[in-house]
C-alpha cells in the first residue's frame, strides 16, 4: 500500500490535539484529577512512517510523565512493538543527546502506553498488550532456560488498551465528554451505516445527529468538512486493510483494492483520496 504522505490528521488526533482536553482524558482513563497548572506538552510525531502520521498522541505531563496514545478501530497485537519504535523517537528528540555520556545518571520521564479500541470486532473492557510476547523462543542459547522464565524479560511494554465502544468503560466516558461524545458519534456513523446508508450519509447524518443533541457540538461546527473527509478515508483505509488482512495472499491484492475502489466511489470518495488508500492508477478507478 503507498504511505499517504498528505494525511494531516485524524478526527481522533484533531478532537483531542488540545492540552485542556488532553488533561481530561487523562484524568478520565486514569481516575485521577490532574490541576489545571500542571502543564502538558504535546508532541506527538509527524514523521510518515504510516497515514502521513507516526503516532495518534504524545504528550509530556509535567516533564515527568510521557503518554502514548493510539486510536485503533481494528484489533492489532502489535500496538507494543509499534509503541516502543513510537516511544524511541520521542526520547530521542527530548534528551539531550550529550547528556547521555555524562556520569551522572540522567533522568528521564516515566512512559505509559494506552490504546483506545472502537471497532466492531467484539474485545474486552480491559486488555494488556506485552511486549514479550512477541519474544522468539531462546531454547538452547542460555544455559538454564526455566530460570530465564521465572524473571523478567530485559525488556518490557505494556500496553493498556480500553474498549471504548458504546456499553464499555461507562465509568470513564463519563468522565470525559469528549471522550464520550466521540465514542457516540463513531457509534451513531456504524448504526446508520448498518441500516444501508451510504459511508458518505452515514458520516454527515451523525454529524446532524450530534449537532441536534449537543455532542461535539463546537468541534463539529468548527470541523465539519474536515472531519467527513477525514472519516471518509479512514473507515475506507480500515475497510481496505480488513480486506487485505483476511485475504492473506499477494494474489487477491488486486482485485481486493478495486472492491474498495468501487466501495469508496460509492460513497463518493475523492478519486485522488482512493489513490493513496488502494494504490490503484486513476484510469483504473475511472474504469470501474
Amino acid at each position: 500500500m503507498n504511505v499517504n504522505k498528505n494525511h494531516k490528521s485524524s478526527v481522533f488526533s484533531l478532537l483531542f490535539g488540545n492540552p485542556d482536553i488532553l488533561r481530561e482524558l487523562y484524568s478520565a482513563i486514569e481516575g485521577v484529577e490532574l490541576p489545571p497548572d500542571i502543564p502538558i506538552d504535546i508532541n506527538t510525531l509527524s514523521d510518515v512512517l504510516y497515514k502521513g502520521k507516526i503516532n495518534d498522541l504524545s504528550f509530556l505531563i509535567d516533564n515527568r510523565l510521557i503518554v502514548l496514545i493510539e486510536h485503533q478501530s481494528t484489533i492489532n497485537e502489535n500496538m507494543p512493538i509499534r509503541l516502543l519504535i513510537y516511544v524511541s523517537d520521542v526520547y530521542k528528540r527530548i534528551i539531550n543527546r550529550r547528556d547521555m555520556f555524562l556520569e551522572k545518571l540522567v533522568k528521564i520521564p516515566m512512559p505509559e502506553f494506552i490504546v483506545l479500541y472502537n471497532g466492531n470486532k467484539p474485545y474486552d473492557d480491559y486488555k494488556e498488550l506485552k511486549l514479550s510476547d512477541a519474544f522468539k523462543d531462546i531454547e538452547g542459547l542460555k544455559v538454564d532456560k526455566s530460570t530465564i522464565d521465572k524473571s523478567p524479560p530485559p525488556l518490557e511494554l505494556t500496553a493498556k488498551v480500553y474498549n471504548i465502544n458504546k456499553g464499555h468503560n461507562p465509568q470513564m466516558l463519563e468522565k470525559s465528554k469528549t471522550l464520550e461524545g466521540y465514542s457516540i458519534f463513531i457509534g451513531k456513523i456504524k448504526e446508520l451505516k448498518a441500516n444501508n446508508l451510504s459511508l458518505d450519509e452515514s458520516i454527515r447524518s451523525a454529524v446532524r445527529y450530534c449537532l441536534e443533541n449537543d455532542v461535539l457540538t463546537d468541534f463539529l461546527r468548527a470541523h465539519e468538512g474536515e472531519v467527513v473527509d477525514m472519516i471518509l478515508e479512514d473507515l475506507t483505509m480500515d475497510e481496505w486493510m480488513d480486506l487485505r488482512y483476511e485475504e492473506g495472499l499477494e494474489q487477491g491484492m488486486q482485485e481486493n483494492s478495486k472492491q474498495v475502489a468501487r466501495n469508496s466511489l460509492e460513497a463518493g470518495l475523492p478519486i485522488e483520496v482512493i489513490q493513496k488508500i488502494t494504490g490503484l492508477s486513476t484510469e483504473t478507478i475511472q474504469s470501474l
